[in-house]
């Protein structure tokens, strides 16, 4: 009976364990940007494998879903994706706008003045993201925009 008790208890921290990549540590599911302005995303984790996708654009924000070796499992927005070499990719956090003419306040309150508007797609660089909100800076623009309205954090993600 007790063995059965230990390990029942023990599953939560077994299924927190499965969250981080086994090469980082790092948490899995992640965010992360192109460092490339061309990066090939494969079949497999290697060189010799397909290429399913070619990304094309720096500074895209991507999701690293699985890890081996040198090789990140990512997706993008849409879920196009594969395994890409870790030298293409970057910690530097970016947002793809989800929305089209996206009011960017000079605060985090939609009763702010707002700085910029921002059209659909465009890439901006995470500054800060508190509940609710992210502070992005585009284009010499800096200015907070909902969390709902981007794709490249989580929902209840905080970055300081």
């Amino acid at each position: 009976m007790f063995c059965a008790v230990a390990i029942v208890a023990a599953l939560p921290f077994a299924a927190m364990a499965q969250d981080r990549g086994p090469v980082t540590n790092l948490p899995l599911p992640r965010f992360v940007s192109m460092k490339a302005a061309e990066g090939y995303a494969r079949r497999g984790p290697s060189r010799t494998h397909r290429i399913d996708w070619i990304f094309r654009k720096r500074d895209t924000p991507l999701e690293i879903t699985a890890e081996h070796g040198h090789w990140r499992r990512v997706r993008d927005r849409d879920g196009a994706g594969g395994w890409m070499h870790y030298s293409l990719l970057s910690g530097v956090r970016t947002a793809l706008v989800e929305q089209d003419m996206l009011q960017m306040h000079i605060n985090p309150d939609p009763k702010s003045l707002v700085a910029a508007q921002l059209e659909l797609g465009v890439i901006a660089r995470i500054a800060e993201c508190i509940p609710g909100w992210c502070e992005l800076e585009v284009g010499g623009y800096d200015g907070w925009v909902p969390k709902s309205a981007i794709w490249g954090v989580g929902a209840d993600e905080i970055l300081e």
